[in-house]
């Protein structure tokens, strides 16, 4: 895994991680990805591989376009829904009390609540579905969305990325630092695909997010 990373050009690497961001971001499967560790994994990996500067900011636009487009396809299905969602009967996160707690947060805070949805994972993947399907304004919630995904995707990236240059005349630490954050990553995305399916396999219950 590690000689793949090292081998992998830039491209690649933006394609892998702007897909996992836009799936976070956009789909229900992204309650079970590993987004964050993802970013910070990414991060530190372009500068273990001695990919330069210009490619990790390269990736940070890519993960921050990603992230807008998967919250605006999340908003458009909950618009498509309407203010009746489909949750899971006893699910782990796609239950009927996680939705009305982001519906509650969305009441309380509204604008700010999109940007403190980008910090805590489950919360980040049911926010613009809840917005759609409660009819949040569309160019608040896209504002609130632009501004989200600029101080997350790549905040953490960039974060990876500088914070290894600390350990540059440590290179070994480095490389096992990697080696562990990527088992990490592809035991979590696993463990991840495996809760979803589990997930999706219960009983579906309809919520009214109006009540």
């Amino acid at each position: 895994m590690l000689e793949f990373v090292q081998s992998a050009g830039p491209v690649m690497i933006w394609l892998i991680v702007a897909g996992f961001v836009f799936c976070e971001c956009a789909f229900i499967i992204g309650l079970f990805l590993p987004g964050d560790s993802l970013l910070l994994t990414a991060g530190l990996a372009m500068a273990t591989t001695g990919h330069s500067s210009m490619s990790v900011w390269g990736l940070a636009v890519a993960a921050f376009l990603a992230a807008i487009a998967g919250n605006n396809v999340g908003y458009r299905i909950g618009v498509r829904m309407g203010d009746h969602v489909l949750a899971k009967k006893d699910g782990r996160y796609l239950n009927a009390h996680n939705l009305h707690r982001v519906k509650e947060l969305m009441d309380k805070h509204g604008f700010f609540s999109v940007l403190i949805a980008r910090w805590i994972p489950w919360v980040r993947t049911l926010c613009p579905l809840v917005a759609g399907a409660v009819g949040m304004n569309k160019r608040t919630f896209t504002l609130a969305s632009v501004l989200g995904s600029l101080i997350w995707a790549p905040f953490l990236l960039l974060v990876g990325y500088y914070a290894s240059s600390a350990f540059k005349d440590y290179k070994y630490v480095l490389d096992w630092a990697l080696r562990g954050m990527i088992v990490m990553l592809v035991v979590g995305t696993i463990i991840g695909i495996v809760g979803y399916r589990r997930e999706m396999s219960k009983q579906n219950v309809t919520v009214d997010l109006e009540h």
